[in-house]
C-alpha cells in the first residue's frame, strides 16, 4: 500500500504542535517527530523547532519536498498532556497504525483533558505561597498573609488572561497587586514581616521552569531556543521587579500623603 505522505506530514506536525504546546523541550519535540517519520518508513524527514514554531519537511519518492509549518501560541507547561502525548508517540512508533486511527487517538487526548476548577487552583496558590513565606522565615501570620497574596496573584492572572494580556504585563500586574496587598495587610497588623510575605508570594511568578528549560536547550546545542527562553525568563524577572517596585513606590506616596 502506497504511503500517504500528506497524512504522515499532518500527523507529525500535529503531534509536534501538541508536544510543544504542552511545554515539551525542543530536543524532545524534534526527536519525537523524527522517530514517528522513521516508524512509517521515511528517512528523508527534517524537523526544525523553536519555542513558537515547528517546521516538518520530507521528500516523497518522486523527489518532491513537502512541508508543514505550525506556529505555537503562548503556552505554559502541562505535565498531564505532556506525558499523554509522549506515551502516544511511543505507541505510534511501535505500532504505526493507520493515519485516521492515529489522528483519532491524538484528538482523544485533548478531548479527555480536564483542568482544575478555580477553587482548587486558588487553594494551590494559597498553600504554595504560604509555605514559601514560612520558608523565608515568616511567622504563621505571615504565612496567612502570603497565602492571601498568592490568591490575589491567581485572580489577577486570570483576569488579565481574559483580556489577552501578554506574560510581561500579567507578571507586572500580579507582582504589583500582591505587593500592595502584603503592605496593606502588614499596615493593618495582620502580617508581621512585609518583605517575607512579598517574597513568598512572588515565588508564584518566578519563571523557574522557563529558566531550567533554557539551560537544558543551550546544553543540548539548541542555542536559538535556549537564548529565546532565557530572554523570556529574564524578562519575566524584570516584570516581577517592576511590579513590586511600583507597589512600594505607591505605598510610599500614600504613606507620605497620610
Amino acid at each position: 500500500m502506497e504511503l500517504d505522505y500528506d497524512a504522515l506530514l499532518s500527523l507529525s506536525a500535529e503531534l509536534g504542535f501538541r508536544l510543544m504546546e504542552s511545554g515539551a523541550e525542543i530536543y524532545r519535540v524534534e526527536e519525537s517527530i523524527r522517530r514517528l517519520l522513521q516508524a512509517y518508513g521515511v528517512d528523508t524527514g527534517e524537523v526544525f523547532a523553536i519555542p513558537n514554531l515547528v517546521i516538518v519537511s520530507l521528500t516523497d519518492p518522486t523527489g518532491h519536498p513537502v512541508t508543514r509549518v505550525r506556529r505555537i501560541p503562548p503556552h505554559g507547561t502541562d505535565i498531564y498532556l505532556l506525558e499523554k502525548y509522549n506515551a502516544l508517540c511511543r505507541d505510534l512508533c511501535r505500532e504505526a497504525p493507520p493515519f485516521a486511527d492515529a489522528q483519532s487517538r491524538l484528538a482523544d487526548i485533548r478531548a479527555g483533558w480536564q483542568t482544575y476548577a478555580c477553587p482548587a487552583r486558588y487553594l494551590a496558590y494559597f498553600a504554595a505561597t504560604a509555605a514559601f513565606a514560612v520558608f523565608f522565615g515568616g511567622t504563621a501570620r505571615d504565612a496567612l498573609c502570603g497565602g492571601l497574596c498568592g490568591v490575589s496573584i491567581g485572580l489577577c492572572l486570570d483576569f488579565m488572561t481574559r483580556w489577552d494580556a501578554n506574560q510581561f504585563f500579567k507578571t507586572v500586574a500580579g507582582g504589583m497587586v500582591s505587593a500592595l496587598l502584603a503592605l496593606f495587610l502588614t499596615f493593618l497588623g495582620l502580617g508581621e514581616h512585609a518583605d517575607r510575605i512579598i517574597i513568598g508570594a512572588l515565588m508564584a511568578l518566578v519563571p523557574g521552569i522557563a529558566f531550567t528549560n533554557a539551560m537544558r536547550d543551550i546544553m543540548a546545542g539548541d542555542l536559538v531556543s535556549g537564548i529565546t527562553k532565557l530572554g523570556e525568563a529574564l524578562l519575566i524577572g524584570a516584570a516581577i521587579a517592576i511590579g513590586t517596585s511600583l507597589a512600594m513606590g505607591l505605598a510610599r506616596l500614600l504613606g507620605g500623603a497620610l
